[in-house]
């Protein structure tokens, strides 16, 4: 499952009957943001924010603490919380395990998010020890605070860096409480693909099966697929509806740069195999006029990226029911990357049994590994 993020309880340019028809049934919230704005108080009132932003699905809000940490000034982490300049009125402010929990209670989320200790997936050294303890003992914190236990699900967070003895020693700490689903943090902020496969394979390893396995972050096409086949289940990100707003149309085979001028008089849909409401009704030259100019060309485009994140997500979740999932991976990566795939990308796929360098009776297909963790264009 893809999450869409919508900051503030909304999605830019779309609303939530527009999600609905676009199959989208779980969106992401920030919890500082809507603390700060409409705040606690309102949403209180309300009835929470699936009323007040007329959205009957699922909600799923964060702790707050990592934009605490990675985009307010002057954060400072301590065993109470976390303090920071609040960027409105440029006041200390302090947010606790306890508050963060107030919050995501008056939010109503269907899923909260435990305040983790966060730091950067490239910190080594004593740092991320002392992080990922410390967010066990927020976690803690965040149980004893939670006042609606049995109408809204507490996910904890793994953590540990890039270092496969924190992460074990995290994930097992997780486990004994007993949670109704986990998350795997503090990743996707620049790492070596080949250490963040790694990171998430060691995490799905370790946290049950038959319950939800969350990879934070996480939102490019072969990112999905990988890591499905590693065992997630749930996923956030970004990217789909920002790049959307920079003129970016997601397809199979990457994106399409629609601001281009080889679009100009392209009368093909943005997919001829996608049944969004941008892909049935506008060409990419009509959208190349409007994309980077004005907001309708974002808002369409945005459609299309969202609805392409819940069909790879459907087809993902079709070929594991039918027991097609190894096809699936090699039909996907053939048309994503052709003759070339990333090595992060192989030998991700070979810790699962599916080797991309050995061709396939049924299809042929074989591919060789090359050393960048980023390829934009298949290589046919």
């Amino acid at each position: 499952m893809f999450m869409p993020v919508g900051t503030m309880g909304s999605i830019k340019g779309i609303t939530t009957k527009q999600l609905e028809a676009l199959d989208c049934h779980v969106i992401l919230g920030n919890t500082y943001h809507l603390g700060s704005r409409p705040g606690a108080e309102l949403l209180e009132k309300a009835g929470g924010l699936h009323k007040f932003m007329a959205w009957d699905r699922g909600l799923l809000t964060d702790s707050g603490g990592f934009q605490m940490v990675s985009l307010l000034k002057l954060a400072n982490i301590t065993e109470e919380g976390v303090e920071f300049e609040n960027p409105h009125d440029s006041k200390k402010m302090m947010l606790t395990p306890e508050m963060s929990i107030g919050l995501q209670n008056a939010i109503g989320a269907d899923i909260m998010m435990q305040l983790d200790d966060v730091v950067s997936s490239l910190t080594t050294g004593s740092r991320v020890e002392e992080a990922m303890w410390r967010s066990v003992r927020w976690l803690d914190r965040s149980i004893s605070a939670h006042k609606r236990p049995t109408e809204q699900n507490l996910f904890p967070i793994v953590q540990g860096g890039l270092d496969e003895r924190l992460r074990t020693l995290s994930a097992n700490e997780l486990v004994k409480r007993n949670a109704p689903g986990y998350a795997i943090g503090g990743l996707s902020g620049g790492e070596a693909k080949g250490s963040f496969w790694r990171m998430v394979t060691l995490s799905t390893d370790i946290l049950p099966t038959n319950k939800p396995r969350y990879c934070m972050g996480v939102g490019y096409a072969e990112d999905l697929v990988v890591c499905s086949a590693l065992g997630v289940d749930m996923y956030d990100c970004v990217f789909p509806t920002r790049t959307a707003r920079f003129g970016n149309a997601l397809v199979r085979t990457g994106s399409l740069a629609l601001k281009q001028g080889k679009f100009r008089d392209d009368q093909d849909p943005i997919d001829k195999d996608c049944d969004c409401p941008t892909c049935k009704t506008y060409s990419r030259a009509y959208l190349h006029t409007t994309v980077t100019k004005d907001t309708t060309g974002c808002h369409l485009i945005t459609i299309h990226n969202i609805a392409f994140q819940m069909r790879l997500m459907r087809d993902i979740r079709r070929a594991i029911i039918e027991d097609r999932f190894p096809m699936f991976i090699r039909e996907f990566m053939q048309m994503r990357f052709g003759k070339t795939v990333p090595r992060w990308v192989v030998e991700a796929l070979q810790s699962v049994g599916v080797d991309l360098t050995v061709a396939n009776e049924k299809d042929g297909y074989v591919a060789t590994a090359i050393d960048d963790d980023f390829q934009k264009t298949p290589n046919m």
